[in-house]
């Protein structure tokens, strides 16, 4: 610990904010962090393909339910609307869903997969799934599931302010 002090003579003096950083530097955001990066590392080096995990989530929404407009693929998926944008550009580089105007709103945007993004999905999905095994492995199923409903929970309180 430094001196807070300024007294110079290298003794920590502790003050009111100790708690508040240790909180900080080893909390709830820095195990999130942490978790986050576990899985990033875990997604590199599982999945075959350079498509990143909110890609897939992309990609396996539109699999999932359909061709839509970004807004409602961003609600789905849980992305904003500037963390969505550059995923679908991305990917309609790539040729993997393509973007279309709608026949009855030409002012609307409509985001599908192209058969090389059903086939990408069809590829990574038990990549992908693999990456969640890995990941929660010293889970039981019965702490698996009490993670994601406390997880969950955070999240719904975190939506409702």
């Amino acid at each position: 610990m430094i001196d807070k002090e300024g007294g110079g003579d290298g003794d920590a003096v502790a003050t009111g904010n100790d708690e508040h950083i240790v909180r900080g530097i080893t909390g709830a955001g820095n195990v999130i962090r942490r978790l986050f990066q576990q899985r990033t590392r875990l997604w590199l080096q599982t999945l075959p393909d350079d498509i990143t995990g909110p890609q897939f989530t992309v990609l396996g929404t539109l699999y999932l339910r359909g061709a839509m407009d970004q807004r409602t693929l961003g609600h789905h998926a849980n992305l904003d609307k500037s963390t969505a944008a550059p995923i679908v550009e991305r990917l309609r580089v790539r040729g993997l869903l393509a973007i279309e105007r709608d026949t009855a709103d030409a002012r609307r945007k409509v985001l599908n997969l192209t058969p090389a993004g059903c086939a990408a999905v069809a590829h990574l999905a038990p990549y992908a799934a693999q990456v969640e095994d890995l990941l929660l492995e010293e889970l039981s199923p019965a702490e698996r599931e009490q993670f994601f409903h406390l997880a969950y929970r955070i999240l719904g309180a975190a939506d409702t302010t």
